[in-house]
């Protein structure tokens, strides 16, 4: 297989997560031979190793976290210290916003980042490389920690994983520029008090429609979503849009091929 992205887990919020409804675990792209695991939520590095066929993360080249959040890094620690052997094997890169690394909500402890052969800084549209593998940061999100969506190079064109924010304009011109999308959409409707940051289905039918990536798929579920039946809410958005649209499941894989 070429390159491809694999959905260890697909819950998101905070019910979801903590009876494990769908695995929380984070999601993995394999590209350009590089591997990298995107936002090691809780049991990542168990998922890894129950998941057909395995992945060994002791091979992984990086982790990146796209936020602090729990449900993105509860398993950023023992992913790194797999990856380095436990520090003797010292390598693989992490990339990580400013807040994951310093401050009251810091998430990598800090025995583990003398481990690695670098620690890079995310801001806010931004380009950055990981060997053959360039990618590029979203505009910041509006979300209640320090977030950053990414734009990854593949051979199927940009991947782009639009994380969690709330809706604001502006944020599909940030991804325009995608062909295969994937989008946390927690929410089946919006939270009746407006004070969660999280998309719900008509936010993302609005950034696909203006997007019109040649492949949506949808992921990190919260209950509302689970109750209403992603698949089914992925078909009618596939049925509107007349565009690709699929809800991604636990073990998932999706190959990336060329247009």
């Amino acid at each position: 297989m070429g390159d491809y992205v694999k959905f260890l887990g697909t819950a998101g919020a905070r019910f979801v997560m903590a009876r494990q409804l769908r695995y929380s675990a984070g999601t993995f792209l394999c590209l350009q031979g590089q591997r990298i695991m995107l936002d090691p939520g809780p049991g990542t590095l168990l998922r890894c190793a129950r998941c057909r066929p395995p992945i060994d993360a002791t091979t992984l080249d990086a982790v990146v976290l796209t936020h602090s959040h729990i449900d993105h890094s509860g398993d950023v620690n023992a992913v790194l210290d797999a990856m380095t052997a436990g520090g003797f094997q010292p390598r693989g890169r992490l990339f990580a916003p400013a807040e994951c690394l310093d401050g009251p909500d810091a998430v990598v402890l800090g025995y583990l980042r003398g481990h690695l052969d670098g620690i890079t800084v995310l801001g806010p549209s931004a380009v950055y490389a990981l060997g053959p593998v360039g990618f590029r940061t979203s505009v910041r999100h509006r979300h209640p920690a320090e977030t950053y969506g990414l734009k990854f190079n593949s051979d199927a064109g940009v991947v782009a994983f639009l994380v969690d924010t709330e809706y604001f304009d502006g944020l599909a011109d940030a991804y325009e520029e995608a062909d295969v999308l994937v989008i946390s959409v927690v929410r089946q409707k919006p939270h009746p008090s407006g004070s969660v940051m999280h998309l719900s289905v008509d936010d993302a039918r609005r950034v696909i429609q203006q997007v019109r990536p040649r492949q949506t798929v949808l992921t990190h579920f919260g209950m509302t979503m689970l109750t209403a039946d992603p698949r089914r809410i992925a078909d009618q958005l596939s049925a509107e849009l007349g565009l690709d649209v699929a809800a991604a499941y636990d073990g998932m894989a999706l190959e990336l091929r060329e247009p």
